[in-house]
């Protein structure tokens, strides 16, 4: 006699079949192929070093909060799911460093140094050295194919500077596009052991002003400094539909830019293995998405929502003059000859 449970499970399978053909009817279907690599890394499972609660805030004595007179009114400072937006102006960095500090933590640093973007890893990381998470550990991984060219660069105490070879590769869209990759695999062989949180930056940037605590999340974005203030339907989204990165029309929240982005090293790597699969799956349907690796993080972003934004102060571009809602100059792209240096 069959049991209850196979017959469930018959009733359940005849179910989902006749949706999924009722639902796809007559419609192109765009899939994955049957084969798609799958790197032996992805199923490593991590042991993160111990999670550190925020502690309870020490007696403080600062303005108060007024409910009805917020600092900015000027721009938005949460998203409609809740997730605070962080301008100047929104947050008090002594409160934020009476509550991180005693956690001890660890900040890892990511950044790609390839063929002649090893030039700007002395400005990157002594501006970094002025402003980057003053009074924490910092662990700066820099990613390069010519590890002699790197400069010394005298670092605080309990900060420390790690050099990660990796192939060259024949073009800069290959590159962007092998960040993913290199970053989930280095999490997963060393630095999930080592920091708490970890943000992955450009190398050809540099910091102007304190860049601190206010940044810690689960998952952080960042707002891309050419697309803040224009309608999403002027955003370069991915718009091809047999691309995994394919966002529709009228659909998404911010642009967000692939030089900045962190946050728990666990979801750090979390997210760059998503983004690296689909990224593969492109590759095995003959695509490219249109910015590359920025346009995978944009999808990904958009159906798993960051817990943190950061506004354009943590972005921003040298060439573009600062308007009024940007009080503050925190992390900007350099002025360079972009077709030079890609050469």
């Amino acid at each position: 006699m069959i049991s209850r449970k196979v017959v469930g499970s018959l009733v359940c399978l005849f179910i989902v079949t006749a949706f999924i053909w009722i639902t796809v009817g007559n419609r192109k279907v765009h899939y994955l192929p049957y084969y798609l690599p799958c790197p032996k890394i992805f199923s490593v499972k991590l042991q993160y070093t111990e999670e550190k609660l925020v502690q309870l805030f020490p007696q403080l004595f600062y303005q108060q909060p007024r409910v009805l007179a917020p600092q900015r009114q000027d721009v938005l400072t949460v998203t409609p799911w809740l997730a605070p937006i962080i301008w100047e102006g929104t947050f008090n960095s002594e409160i934020l460093d009476s509550a991180y500090r005693p956690l001890n933590l660890t900040i890892g640093v990511t950044a790609f140094a390839i063929g002649k973007y090893t030039r700007f890893v002395g400005g990157f990381l002594e501006s970094a050295e002025k402003h980057f998470m003053k009074g924490y550990r910092v662990n700066y991984y820099i990613f390069t194919d010519n590890p002699e060219t790197i400069p010394d660069v005298q670092l605080q105490p309990g900060r420390t500077f790690v050099i990660v070879p990796i192939k060259k590769y024949s073009s800069w869209q290959e590159i962007s596009m092998r960040r993913m990759e290199a970053i989930n695999k280095h999490i997963a062989e060393t630095s999930h052991q080592e920091v708490d949180y970890l943000f992955c930056l450009d190398i050809d940037m540099v910091f102007y002003n304190a860049w601190g605590p206010e940044t810690l999340g689960d998952t952080v974005a960042a707002i891309h400094p050419g697309y803040f203030n224009v309608p999403r339907s002027q955003f370069p989204y991915e718009r091809r539909s047999s691309s995994a990165a394919y966002i529709p029309d009228g659909e998404g929240d911010f642009y967000y830019g692939g030089a900045v982005f962190g946050g728990l090293v666990k979801k750090v790597y979390e997210f760059t293995k998503t983004c690296h699969m689909t990224i593969l799956t492109d590759k095995a349907n003959g695509i490219m998405a249109a910015w590359q690796e920025e346009s995978h993080l944009n999808r990904h972003f958009l159906s798993h929502k960051p817990s943190k934004v950061l506004s354009p102060e943590y972005l921003w571009d040298d060439r573009k003059p600062k308007p009024p809602e940007i009080h503050l100059i925190r992390f900007s792209t350099v002025d360079k000859n972009y077709n030079e240096i890609r050469d």
